[in-house]
């Protein structure tokens, strides 16, 4: 693929993500339903992969854009992550003096609603694919109950996921 392509992909999703894992809808939709560059596993993997590592939880397109053209695609990837970043501080100015006001209120709350609408649609296929046995199944129960009945880090799920993962294997 086109590295400015893919670029161009990638940057679409993070600018119409408005978070880290937002953008995962609109990657799955163009490089696995749509363009057929990656499979379900694969940005199982990329994901698995940006969240191990330090930095932001949109990282993972980083990852994405290496599974798909190598060290190139990384740099796309990357550039694609940081460049709604610097369309941050005119879109601060503006909303932050209109924070109060009621219809950017309610326009900041619906885009939120949607993006949490939009990584659970996402996260359903992917957990199909990453769900394959009793073990699995019960490492996402028990993360999803900590994630929403405590205040435990997610470093420390994600450890502790990691380890009952490795030692299922074992046995």
């Amino acid at each position: 693929m086109n590295v400015v392509v893919l670029y161009l992909l990638l940057l679409k999703a993070t600018l119409t993500s408005f978070s880290g894992l937002a953008s995962l809808p609109m990657i799955r939709n163009d490089f696995v339903v749509h363009y057929h560059l990656l499979t379900d596993r694969q940005l199982n993997t990329a994901v698995a992969a940006g969240r191990l590592g330090p930095g932001p939880l949109g990282i993972y397109v980083v990852s994405v854009g290496y599974l798909v053209a190598g060290v190139p695609g990384a740099c796309a990837g990357w550039l694609a992550m940081i460049t709604p970043a610097f369309l941050i501080i005119p879109m601060l100015h503006f909303i932050g003096k209109r924070a109060e006001h009621r219809r950017i209120r309610s326009v900041t709350r619906t885009v939120l609603l949607a993006g949490a609408g939009l990584m659970a649609a996402a996260a359903v296929p992917l957990a199909r694919d990453a769900i394959t046995g009793p073990m699995t199944f019960a490492i996402v129960v028990a993360s999803f109950a900590l994630i929403a009945l405590t205040r435990v880090d997610t470093l420390w799920i994600m450890l502790g996921a990691a380890i009952a993962g490795y030692l299922s294997f074992q046995l």
